[in-house]
């Protein structure tokens, strides 16, 4: 399953480099891609394990980028 999200008020590419690295160490996650410039971050992971990944994904961005806020794209 592939998810998308937009990642509001992300302001710095050392942050979203973080957060990628990050999340794509969650388990149940195959791939995670953050992309500075639109602001965008693709997580694919395992069906299942989806709703505890995306929860875990919310938390990262908070705790590495307080004033950002993560929204379904």
């Amino acid at each position: 399953m592939k998810k998308k999200f937009i990642l509001e008020g992300l302001d710095c590419a050392n942050c979203a480099a973080k957060i990628e690295r990050s999340v794509s160490g969650l388990d149940g996650v195959k791939e995670a891609s953050v992309n500075f410039m639109t602001q965008k971050m693709i997580i694919e992971g395992e069906d299942e394990k989806m709703p505890t990944i995306i929860q875990a994904a919310e938390k990262i961005v908070k705790d590495i980028e307080p004033d950002t806020t993560m929204k379904k794209a």
